[in-house]
């Protein structure tokens, strides 16, 4: 990937391709979406539940979520669908195998898993209930042990569910290309075996996207027989509450370039709902706004290969550190 092909993640970018008009009706099928209370997440929700579907508005703030769901309801009160609000704390691993299990209870399918959720830039030194820095913590270690919690589930559904139609995708960013370190976009502490961070938070958030792009990728090797899709996606510069932690000086100067959100959730519907996105031989392969495929820096791609086929296997290590540090909440 060049400047050019980041360019038109930014500027020039085609009309989206499937929109509410358009999906199709979706009675039947259930449907998870975290950090669906505002932004990009709330508009997706929004669309699955117009068209009928069962959306799960998960987060942390029940009081939040009630207020999505009220707001989704007044918008659509023609729908036949479903909204339910579900408790996951993705900033918490102690937390999240019970909320998976809660889930399984309540639906005996989960079509797509939407990894929405995420925090960007929060003060330096955040933490998670385990001490992970937060970033990697809430949109990686979190989503990761919350997914893999849920696989029985998404493996029984696409058992019984047309091809290419049950799915995980994954949050990624522009922040992947502009805020990763060009040394394979994420680097690992040598005393540690940890992903390392770094003094500038910016630069722990693009990691952060780079390794949901490694557990998107990683994912769709290891469970490519199962039928289930899997897939990250930058959603845009969009106009969100992950600016609430920037220099309002800069969210000032940046202003130009944002997005209203609901361009952002065409993005995730293409990735999760697309019949493009849904062929087998383009599992695991990068969506940009607002629904199509791009690419990466050339470090980064080199990452997602593992030493075997030529690249330096950080994908990989990735996703073993993930199943490392998870595995006493699993």
């Amino acid at each position: 990937m060049g400047f050019v092909d980041l360019f038109y993640q930014c500027f020039f970018i085609p009309k989206p391709s499937l929109t509410e008009k358009n999906l199709s009706d979706q009675s039947g099928r259930v449907f998870i979406v975290t950090g669906a209370y505002a932004g990009v997440g709330l508009e997706l929700a929004s669309i699955l539940y117009s068209r009928n579907g069962t959306v799960y508005v998960a987060g942390r703030s029940k009081d939040k979520g009630h207020a999505a769901i009220e707001s989704i309801k007044s918008k659509h009160p023609e729908s036949k669908g479903r909204l339910e609000f579900h408790h996951v704390d993705l900033a918490d691993l102690a937390t999240i195998k019970k909320s998976a299990q809660e889930f399984m209870k309540k639906e005996d399918r989960l079509d797509v898993l939407t990894n929405n959720a995420g925090v960007m830039v929060p003060p330096a030194g955040s933490k998670s209930a385990q001490g992970y820095e937060l970033q990697m913590a809430t949109n990686c270690l979190g989503p990761y042990l919350f997914t893999t919690s849920l696989l029985p589930l998404l493996e029984k559904t696409a058992a019984s569910s047309p091809p290419g139609t049950v799915r995980v995708t994954w949050a990624g960013s522009l922040g992947v290309d502009v805020y990763s370190p060009f040394r394979g976009g994420l680097d690992f502490d040598d005393a540690t075996a940890h992903p390392k961070t770094h003094k500038l938070q910016e630069t722990n958030y693009g990691q952060s996207k780079v390794g949901n792009v490694f557990l998107a990728t990683e994912f769709s090797r290891r469970y490519a027989r199962s039928g289930i899709i899997s897939n990250a996606w930058n959603p845009g510069n969009l106009k969100s509450e992950l600016q609430r932690h920037s220099n309002w000086l800069k969210v000032v100067g940046t202003s130009w370039l944002l997005y209203p959100p609901l361009l952002g959730a065409y993005t995730e519907l293409w990735a999760g709902w697309s019949e493009e996105a849904g062929r087998q031989e383009n599992n695991g392969r990068y969506i940009v706004p607002w629904g199509r495929f791009g690419s990466f820096r050339d470090d980064i791609v080199r990452s997602l290969r593992s030493e075997r086929d030529g690249g330096n296997g950080k994908a990989e290590r990735f996703w073993e550190w993930c199943d490392k540090e998870s595995k006493e909440y699993a």
